[in-house]
């Protein structure tokens, strides 16, 4: 099973936070989609970990706070595995939310979103997209991408081609394939085959790590549209 391949049409979901109540709201918002199933639940990072590698579900829906493990350190063991994850956190946390894109998170919901948000936010996962296009998402990014651990490091994109660049910035900027394809006018088609060489090149396996690779070379910037 690939990265973001759908099994039987039926999208797999592993929940992850410490509090029953909230799991049992989201696995009942969950099962109402009819296309996607709770296949488990976990109530710590340890407990997520063991799951996710056991039921390989297609999208781990991962609070960042739990005891033990937390959800940060749950997320690098994960990545590159065949789930995507998906960080689940308050309106305003927490620096570690670019830290989790950077472990290899594809994307975060907030605890307050609305059911439909939810369900459109694991599709959108299962399929291979990451969850960066809101403005709330795309301000919070920049914010945190704008106090990186390190200065610029350009060096990381000498691999690319001009036009590999060009593509990049895009996606760091939060576009889409679509929207991408309409401003540096080429198809669709081309425009993943671009990412998915960008990705190889660079050694990621997440659109979402492209994104940060985009602030943190100094490639975009905070603010840039």
């Amino acid at each position: 099973m690939t990265r973001g391949a759908v099994r039987g049409g039926m999208v797999t979901v592993l929940l992850v936070d410490d509090h029953p109540l909230v799991r049992a709201g989201i696995r009942a918002l969950l099962d109402a989609a009819g296309d996607i199933t709770v296949v488990g639940e976990a109530g710590d990072g340890h407990e997520a970990v063991r799951l996710a590698r056991e039921l390989r579900p297609d999208v781990v829906l991962m609070d960042i706070r739990l005891p033990g493990l937390d959800g940060l350190e749950a997320t690098r063991r994960l990545a590159g595995g065949p789930s995507r994850i998906v960080v689940v956190t308050t309106f305003d946390l927490d620096e570690y939310v670019y830290e989790a894109l950077r472990s290899g998170a594809s994307g975060f919901l907030v605890k307050d979103a609305e059911p439909d948000e939810i369900r459109h936010a694991v599709r959108v996962a299962a399929r291979g997209d990451a969850l960066l296009s809101p403005a709330i998402t795309r301000r919070l990014i920049e914010e945190f991408a704008a106090r990186p651990a390190t200065g610029p490091d350009t060096s990381r994109l000498a691999p690319l081609t001009p036009r590999e660049r060009d593509v990049l910035a895009a996606v760091a900027r939060g576009l889409t394939n679509a929207e991408i394809a309409d401003r540096l006018q080429m198809s669709p088609a081309t425009v993943k085959t671009h990412v998915n060489r960008v990705m190889t090149k660079l050694g990621v396996h997440d659109r979402a790590q492209l994104v940060v690779i985009g602030y943190e070379t100094g490639l975009v910037r905070p603010g840039w549209l």
